[in-house]
Protein backbone atom coordinates (compact mmCIF):
# COMPACT_ATOMS: atom_id res chain seq x y z
CA UNK A 1 0.00 0.00 0.00
CA UNK A 2 1.15 3.62 -1.14
CA UNK A 3 1.84 5.87 1.81
CA UNK A 4 0.04 9.09 2.65
CA UNK A 5 0.92 12.27 0.39
CA UNK A 6 0.09 14.38 3.22
CA UNK A 7 -0.55 14.30 6.66
CA UNK A 8 -1.54 16.60 9.98
CA UNK A 9 -1.59 15.92 13.43
CA UNK A 10 -3.09 17.26 15.97
CA UNK A 11 -3.19 20.55 14.52
CA UNK A 12 -4.17 23.68 17.28
CA UNK A 13 -4.30 27.41 15.81
CA UNK A 14 -6.11 30.08 17.72
CA UNK A 15 -6.91 33.98 17.13
CA UNK A 16 -6.82 35.09 20.49
CA UNK A 17 -10.00 33.68 22.61
CA UNK A 18 -11.24 32.00 18.81
CA UNK A 19 -9.96 28.32 18.08
CA UNK A 20 -9.82 28.33 14.20
CA UNK A 21 -8.16 24.44 14.67
CA UNK A 22 -8.73 22.57 17.41
CA UNK A 23 -6.71 19.09 17.37
CA UNK A 24 -7.18 18.40 14.08
CA UNK A 25 -5.94 15.06 12.47
CA UNK A 26 -5.96 14.99 8.59
CA UNK A 27 -4.21 12.29 6.21
CA UNK A 28 -4.79 12.55 1.98
CA UNK A 29 -3.59 9.54 0.02
CA UNK A 30 -1.24 10.23 -3.49
CA UNK A 31 -4.44 10.39 -6.22
CA UNK A 32 -7.15 11.41 -3.60
CA UNK A 33 -9.68 14.04 -3.52
CA UNK A 34 -10.17 14.97 0.02
CA UNK A 35 -13.18 17.93 0.88
CA UNK A 36 -13.24 19.90 3.68
CA UNK A 37 -16.79 20.45 4.87
CA UNK A 38 -18.45 23.12 7.10
CA UNK A 39 -20.44 26.40 7.53
CA UNK A 40 -18.85 29.98 7.60
CA UNK A 41 -16.55 29.63 10.29
CA UNK A 42 -16.01 26.47 10.35
CA UNK A 43 -12.11 26.76 10.53
CA UNK A 44 -12.34 24.82 7.29
CA UNK A 45 -9.90 27.77 5.08
CA UNK A 46 -7.80 28.06 8.33
CA UNK A 47 -6.99 24.25 7.48
CA UNK A 48 -6.59 24.85 3.48
CA UNK A 49 -4.12 27.59 4.35
CA UNK A 50 -2.25 25.51 7.42
CA UNK A 51 -1.98 22.55 5.20
CA UNK A 52 -0.43 23.93 2.11
CA UNK A 53 2.00 26.30 4.56
CA UNK A 54 0.71 29.53 4.10
CA UNK A 55 -0.17 29.98 7.87
CA UNK A 56 1.20 28.52 10.80
CA UNK A 57 -0.37 26.34 13.71
CA UNK A 58 0.32 27.31 17.10
CA UNK A 59 0.82 23.05 17.60
CA UNK A 60 0.86 20.21 15.43
CA UNK A 61 2.54 18.58 12.49
CA UNK A 62 2.26 18.81 8.78
CA UNK A 63 4.08 16.49 6.82
CA UNK A 64 4.63 15.82 2.89
CA UNK A 65 5.91 13.11 1.37
CA UNK A 66 8.23 13.98 -1.88
CA UNK A 67 8.56 12.21 -5.00
CA UNK A 68 11.52 10.29 -3.18
CA UNK A 69 9.15 9.48 -0.12
CA UNK A 70 10.88 11.09 2.21
CA UNK A 71 8.50 12.90 4.72
CA UNK A 72 8.94 16.92 5.01
CA UNK A 73 7.27 18.88 8.13
CA UNK A 74 6.14 21.56 6.07
CA UNK A 75 6.39 23.95 8.38
CA UNK A 76 10.13 23.70 9.63
CA UNK A 77 11.24 24.31 5.55
CA UNK A 78 12.90 26.80 4.51
CA UNK A 79 10.97 29.83 3.04
CA UNK A 80 12.99 29.22 -0.81
CA UNK A 81 11.88 25.13 -0.13
CA UNK A 82 8.72 26.01 -0.16
CA UNK A 83 8.02 28.81 -2.33
CA UNK A 84 9.62 26.08 -4.81
CA UNK A 85 7.50 23.24 -3.78
CA UNK A 86 4.43 25.57 -4.64
CA UNK A 87 5.95 26.63 -7.91
CA UNK A 88 6.57 22.22 -9.02
CA UNK A 89 4.90 19.68 -6.86
CA UNK A 90 1.81 21.87 -5.55
CA UNK A 91 -0.77 24.17 -6.96
CA UNK A 92 -3.42 26.28 -5.46
CA UNK A 93 -6.43 27.31 -6.92
CA UNK A 94 -8.34 30.45 -5.25
CA UNK A 95 -11.86 31.11 -5.04
CA UNK A 96 -11.30 34.15 -6.51
CA UNK A 97 -8.91 33.74 -9.81
CA UNK A 98 -7.75 37.30 -9.81
CA UNK A 99 -5.84 36.33 -6.69
CA UNK A 100 -4.08 33.87 -9.16
CA UNK A 101 -3.41 35.42 -12.33
CA UNK A 102 -1.63 38.35 -13.33
CA UNK A 103 -4.55 40.68 -15.00
CA UNK A 104 -1.44 42.77 -17.20
CA UNK A 105 -0.14 39.62 -18.51
CA UNK A 106 -1.62 37.84 -21.64
CA UNK A 107 -3.83 34.60 -20.87
CA UNK A 108 -0.49 32.46 -22.67
CA UNK A 109 1.58 34.42 -20.47
CA UNK A 110 0.01 33.50 -17.53
CA UNK A 111 0.25 30.23 -18.03
CA UNK A 112 3.93 30.45 -19.71
CA UNK A 113 4.92 32.07 -16.29
CA UNK A 114 4.07 28.99 -14.05
CA UNK A 115 6.54 26.88 -16.95
CA UNK A 116 9.22 29.33 -16.88
CA UNK A 117 9.24 29.48 -12.79
CA UNK A 118 10.01 25.70 -13.53
CA UNK A 119 12.52 26.10 -15.75
CA UNK A 120 11.25 26.31 -19.05
CA UNK A 121 13.02 28.58 -21.65
CA UNK A 122 12.32 27.87 -25.09
CA UNK A 123 9.85 30.26 -25.85
CA UNK A 124 8.36 27.95 -28.97
CA UNK A 125 8.11 25.46 -26.31
CA UNK A 126 6.01 27.18 -23.58
CA UNK A 127 3.76 29.39 -26.09
CA UNK A 128 3.01 25.28 -27.40
CA UNK A 129 2.13 24.20 -24.03
CA UNK A 130 0.26 27.56 -23.31
CA UNK A 131 -2.10 26.42 -26.12
CA UNK A 132 -2.52 22.83 -25.03
CA UNK A 133 -3.65 24.04 -21.95
CA UNK A 134 -6.11 26.41 -22.77
CA UNK A 135 -7.83 23.73 -25.03
CA UNK A 136 -8.02 21.60 -22.22
CA UNK A 137 -9.56 23.49 -20.03
CA UNK A 138 -12.09 24.71 -22.85
CA UNK A 139 -10.52 27.95 -24.01
CA UNK A 140 -9.91 28.65 -27.48
CA UNK A 141 -6.05 29.20 -28.35
CA UNK A 142 -7.28 31.96 -30.24
CA UNK A 143 -7.51 34.09 -26.59
CA UNK A 144 -3.83 33.12 -25.88
CA UNK A 145 -2.76 36.64 -26.60
CA UNK A 146 -5.92 38.44 -24.25
CA UNK A 147 -6.09 40.10 -21.51
CA UNK A 148 -7.63 38.21 -18.55
CA UNK A 149 -9.63 41.28 -18.40
CA UNK A 150 -11.38 40.66 -21.00
CA UNK A 151 -12.36 37.34 -19.83
CA UNK A 152 -15.91 36.33 -18.09
CA UNK A 153 -15.63 34.89 -14.42
CA UNK A 154 -15.83 31.12 -15.50
CA UNK A 155 -13.11 31.38 -17.94
CA UNK A 156 -10.86 33.11 -15.47
CA UNK A 157 -11.18 30.31 -13.22
CA UNK A 158 -10.74 27.95 -16.10
CA UNK A 159 -7.53 29.70 -17.06
CA UNK A 160 -6.06 29.78 -13.25
CA UNK A 161 -6.86 25.93 -13.13
CA UNK A 162 -4.68 25.66 -16.53
CA UNK A 163 -1.92 27.54 -14.97
CA UNK A 164 -1.69 25.77 -12.07
CA UNK A 165 -1.84 22.02 -13.79
CA UNK A 166 0.92 23.30 -16.78
CA UNK A 167 3.27 22.17 -14.37
CA UNK A 168 1.58 18.78 -13.59
CA UNK A 169 1.79 19.16 -9.53
CA UNK A 170 0.77 16.30 -7.50
CA UNK A 171 -1.04 18.17 -4.85
CA UNK A 172 -3.46 20.88 -5.27
CA UNK A 173 -5.19 22.55 -2.92
CA UNK A 174 -8.56 24.59 -3.81
CA UNK A 175 -10.77 26.90 -1.84
CA UNK A 176 -14.15 27.13 -3.08
CA UNK A 177 -13.20 26.74 -7.01
CA UNK A 178 -16.97 27.47 -7.71
CA UNK A 179 -17.70 29.99 -5.19
CA UNK A 180 -19.49 32.97 -6.83
CA UNK A 181 -20.36 31.55 -10.40
CA UNK A 182 -23.74 30.72 -11.73
CA UNK A 183 -25.24 27.34 -11.66
CA UNK A 184 -24.62 26.29 -15.13
CA UNK A 185 -20.82 27.70 -15.31
CA UNK A 186 -20.46 25.89 -11.86
CA UNK A 187 -21.51 22.39 -13.30
CA UNK A 188 -19.33 22.99 -16.16
CA UNK A 189 -15.86 23.70 -14.20
CA UNK A 190 -16.78 20.72 -11.69
CA UNK A 191 -17.00 18.79 -14.69
CA UNK A 192 -13.91 20.05 -16.05
CA UNK A 193 -12.20 19.70 -12.73
CA UNK A 194 -13.30 15.87 -12.18
CA UNK A 195 -11.97 15.20 -15.79
CA UNK A 196 -8.52 16.43 -15.32
CA UNK A 197 -7.46 15.41 -11.59
CA UNK A 198 -8.41 11.81 -12.81
CA UNK A 199 -6.62 12.18 -15.88
CA UNK A 200 -3.78 13.58 -14.27
CA UNK A 201 -4.08 11.72 -11.07
CA UNK A 202 -3.41 14.68 -8.89
CA UNK A 203 -4.17 14.59 -4.89
CA UNK A 204 -6.54 17.48 -3.73
CA UNK A 205 -7.41 19.36 -0.89
CA UNK A 206 -10.87 20.70 -1.89
CA UNK A 207 -12.40 22.89 0.67
CA UNK A 208 -16.02 23.72 -0.43
CA UNK A 209 -19.50 24.84 1.71
CA UNK A 210 -21.56 23.58 -0.72
CA UNK A 211 -22.25 19.36 -0.53
CA UNK A 212 -23.22 19.00 -3.52
CA UNK A 213 -19.61 19.64 -5.10
CA UNK A 214 -18.25 17.69 -2.47
CA UNK A 215 -20.30 14.68 -3.49
CA UNK A 216 -19.66 15.18 -7.00
CA UNK A 217 -15.60 15.62 -6.44
CA UNK A 218 -14.52 13.89 -3.26
CA UNK A 219 -13.37 10.37 -2.55
CA UNK A 220 -13.19 11.36 1.93
CA UNK A 221 -14.57 13.65 3.20
CA UNK A 222 -14.44 15.57 6.57
CA UNK A 223 -16.72 17.52 8.20
CA UNK A 224 -15.75 20.99 10.46
CA UNK A 225 -17.75 22.56 13.29
CA UNK A 226 -15.94 25.20 15.26
CA UNK A 227 -12.52 24.40 14.48
CA UNK A 228 -12.69 20.12 15.01
CA UNK A 229 -13.56 17.73 12.45
CA UNK A 230 -16.69 16.54 13.32
CA UNK A 231 -17.27 13.41 10.95
CA UNK A 232 -15.06 11.52 8.37
CA UNK A 233 -15.25 8.92 6.19
CA UNK A 234 -15.73 7.77 2.32
CA UNK A 235 -17.90 10.70 1.09
CA UNK A 236 -20.98 8.95 0.22
CA UNK A 237 -21.06 7.01 3.36
CA UNK A 238 -20.95 10.25 5.00
CA UNK A 239 -23.28 11.71 3.61
CA UNK A 240 -25.92 9.14 2.95
CA UNK A 241 -25.64 8.26 6.43
CA UNK A 242 -24.49 11.26 8.43
CA UNK A 243 -23.91 10.12 12.26
CA UNK A 244 -23.03 13.40 13.76
CA UNK A 245 -25.92 15.70 14.36
CA UNK A 246 -24.52 18.75 12.90
CA UNK A 247 -23.05 16.56 9.63
CA UNK A 248 -27.21 15.58 9.45
CA UNK A 249 -28.02 18.82 9.72
CA UNK A 250 -26.20 20.03 6.58
CA UNK A 251 -27.40 17.57 4.35
CA UNK A 252 -30.87 18.06 5.72
CA UNK A 253 -30.73 21.74 4.60
CA UNK A 254 -29.61 20.51 0.79
CA UNK A 255 -32.21 18.18 0.55
CA UNK A 256 -34.61 21.21 1.72
CA UNK A 257 -33.19 23.35 -0.71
Amino acid sequence: MSEHLLSATGLHLSFGAIWALDGVDATLWPGEILAVVGESGSGKTTLLHVLSGRSAPDAGLVAYRDTEGVAHNVHAMPAPQLRALHRSDWGFVHQNPRDALRMEVSAGGNVGERLMAQGARHYGVIRESAIDWLRQVEISPSRIDDMPHTFSGGMLQRLQIARTLATHPRLVFMDEPTGGLDVSVQARLLDLIRTLVARLGIAVVLVTHDIAVARLLADRILVMRHGRVVEGGLTDQVLDDPQHPYTQLLVSSVLQA
